[in-house]
């Protein structure tokens, strides 16, 4: 039961995040699964399945507005869920060490780009929709699928960046759609190719759905109501400690942990 519970806050506190900041689920309850002890192939399978209750509980709530373009909606889903099912294909020929690495420097990256950019998706000045503007920006999207499908930690939020740099949207509005069409079509594509092929560990799933659907909601509420400047500051700290804990390893934070008990004793 404790173990339930602490799932279920652990998932709660990382989709709520991420529905309000547009992404970044992935880099609080993926990380917090394989520290649990969870292989990083296990954990994503089962993180990913737990994250279409994310889009679920965020669409839910984003549809009230009533703000979403067909424009985009197609774009995202064409360009975007082949490059999730081919990147859940990738990850599973990619040793443990090197994705969660991989993860690692993603991750810190994402954190650092953020820092530079202080007024990041602040204004709505939505660019013109030419042919070569939607070729670009659709490739884009597809690359960022693959990673999705692979490395998942973060990619929502890039999404959100993306929308915001090449389309012109604001926050709000790039937030939306990345909740919608990534939280829910491009996660559930990577939960059914990556659960066809590996285990998934079904104990966990309850808990971590029911966080994932109430935190989806609760924070994509948060999003239309409030805006965004502190919780990205705190998305920060969190990108750039997440990741360096995952490129010190798992191991190593445990041996850490013992030698620091032994040394208090």
């Amino acid at each position: 039961m404790l173990e339930q519970i602490l799932l279920f806050i652990i998932s709660f506190f990382a989709n709520a995040f991420s529905a309000f900041a547009g992404g970044g689920a992935g880099l609080l309850q993926l990380p917090a699964l394989i520290f649990l002890g969870l292989s990083f192939k296990v954990a994503l399978a089962t993180h990913k399945i737990a994250t279409v209750a994310l889009g679920i509980g965020a669409t839910l709530r984003h549809l009230r507005e009533r703000s979403l373009q067909r424009y985009f909606i197609i774009i995202m889903l064409l360009a975007g869920v082949p490059g999730v099912i081919i990147g859940a294909h990738i990850i599973l020929f990619i040793p443990n060490r090197t994705a969660e690495v991989a993860l690692g420097l993603m991750t810190i990256g994402l954190g650092l780009y953020s820092v530079l950019q202080p007024d990041l998706g602040q204004t709505f000045a939505p660019k013109k929709l030419t042919k070569q503007t939607s070729i670009i920006g659709a490739s884009v999207l597809f690359i960022i699928g693959i990673l999705n499908g692979s490395l998942t930690s973060g990619t929502g939020l890039f999404v959100t960046l993306w929308l915001i740099y090449w389309f012109g949207l604001d926050y709000k509005r790039a937030v939306a759609y990345t909740m919608v069409l990534v939280g829910l079509f491009w996660n559930a594509s990577g939960a059914l190719t990556l659960g066809l092929q590996v285990s998934i560990e079904w104990d966990w799933l309850i808990a971590l759905l029911l966080g994932s659907l109430l935190g989806g909601y609760v924070g994509a509420h948060w999003s239309i109501m409030k805006g965004n400047k502190w919780i990205k500051r705190v998305y920060e700290v969190i990108t750039i400690l997440v990741g360096s804990m995952l490129i010190v390893g798992r191991d190593t934070l445990f041996q850490l942990t013992v030698l620091m008990d032994q040394a208090a004793a």
